[in-house]
């Protein structure tokens, strides 16, 4: 497997030269200072790529090549939209840039309520409480029908904590679920959050189905001219969030989106911790029923609570079977020299992390410090090593 590590170029704290020491090779990043929607010129990605590789790394993975909320939404004449994704895609294939991974959640790419949840030994976590988010739904952006979405204890337990939330609480969350809108342009407060959710009205999970068929329809054709290959990541989480349909949830979702267009080029990226916080997921099990379409991998855990609520594990400590996971992605590299794929090794990165020593001390991005980071890397060096060595 390929070692990799997620840096946001100018944006990221954490240098390549610090990367360089926890022995990764490979760099997963992207032009986050683009606006959605628009073509990745040639020159952008040349010079991003000559950064990584005068660093000593190869970029390996795009993560991620966003698609514009019109298309999601399937709202008016998308033509020039698809037409720029795929001259994007073009001009990173023309640099050698050939895996792409990307999301088709409406909004938000990913949703926690607390970004530094405190875990044993004093370091912190991202964390999804229930409660909080249904104070937040139910109390402060005054969801219709958000009530129906939590049952009768964290609705009670959600109305005593707004209650008793001051001010400051309230900013807090607002924050917190705001950190995982995409890319660095749009934050909103909670009227705008309102109008921004009253422009998928109708959309639905079998209007967002459509629409992403579409997108695949009209993106996959040219990944297949140009040999990359697409790789969508799951929902984060695996649930409907704020009366938006999620789509790329469990096995089910992943099935149907693999025959909404077959083809090699439509693949997954395997996020152990976005599948692992489903109860319902099986996460080792998801990974070998769509093992030969997964062309990326992200590898971190979650500790699961029985109200939905969930945080950041430790790689090996939490709810998924990291060993049989990572067992089943070798089994698929193996198959894969067998039938002579030259490109039979699937790079993964250590997702996520705790925050811990001194990166508590740094301004990093939520979730991706140097430290936790590094400690995962190496666990799961340990996980390949130990296998790869039993054969």
């Amino acid at each position: 497997m390929i070692e990799s590590w997620r840096w946001y170029g100018d944006l990221d704290a954490i240098s390549l030269e610090e990367i360089a020491q926890t022995g990764a090779r490979g760099i997963v990043t992207a032009l986050h200072e683009i606006p959605y929607g628009e073509v990745w010129p040639s020159d952008a990605i040349a010079a991003r790529k000559a950064r990584v590789e005068a660093g000593g790394f190869e970029w390996v993975v795009v993560e991620s090549l966003p698609i514009h909320e019109r298309i999601k939404k399937g709202e008016g004449d998308l033509s020039a939209l698809f037409a720029n994704y795929r001259q994007s895609m073009a001009n990173l294939a023309g640099e050698g840039v050939t895996t792409i991974c990307y999301n088709f959640m409406p909004l938000l790419d990913w949703t926690r309520t607390d970004l530094n949840a405190p875990v044993a030994g004093g370091a912190t976590c991202l964390r999804f409480e229930a409660v909080r988010m249904a104070a937040f739904e139910i109390h402060m952006l005054g969801r219709q029908d958000a009530e129906d979405d939590y049952p009768d204890d964290v609705r009670a337990k959600a109305a005593s904590w707004f209650q008793q939330a001051t001010e400051a609480d309230r900013d807090s969350l607002l924050a917190s679920i705001m950190a995982g809108m995409p890319g660095a342009f749009d934050r909103y407060d909670v009227a705008g959050l309102r109008q921004a959710l009253a422009t998928y009205d109708g959309v639905g999970r079998e209007g967002l189905r459509r629409n992403y068929k579409r997108f695949l329809d009209e993106v996959v054709p040219t990944s297949e001219e140009l040999g990359v290959k697409l790789c969508v990541h799951p929902d984060d989480p695996p649930r409907d969030i704020l009366g938006l349909p999620r789509i790329v949830s469990n096995g089910d979702d992943l099935d149907w989106i693999l025959a909404a267009h077959d083809s090699p080029a439509n693949g997954i990226t395997l996020c152990s911790g976005s599948l692992g916080a489903n109860p319902a997921n099986d996460v080792p099990a998801i990974a070998a029923r769509v093992a030969d379409r997964i062309h990326f991998a992200h590898l971190r855990n979650v500790a699961k609570d029985p109200d939905g609520s969930f945080e950041e594990a430790a790689h090996l400590e939490g709810d998924t079977d990291m060993v049989a996971l990572v067992r089943v992605l070798l089994d698929e590299q193996a198959r894969r020299l067998d039938a002579g794929r030259a490109d039979h090794l699937i790079p993964f990165r250590p997702d996520h992390g705790h925050h811990m020593l001194s990166d508590l001390s740094r301004d990093l991005i939520p979730g991706y410090p140097l430290i936790g980071r590094l400690r995962g890397l190496a666990e799961l060096r340990g996980v390949i090593s130990a296998l790869s060595h039993a054969g």
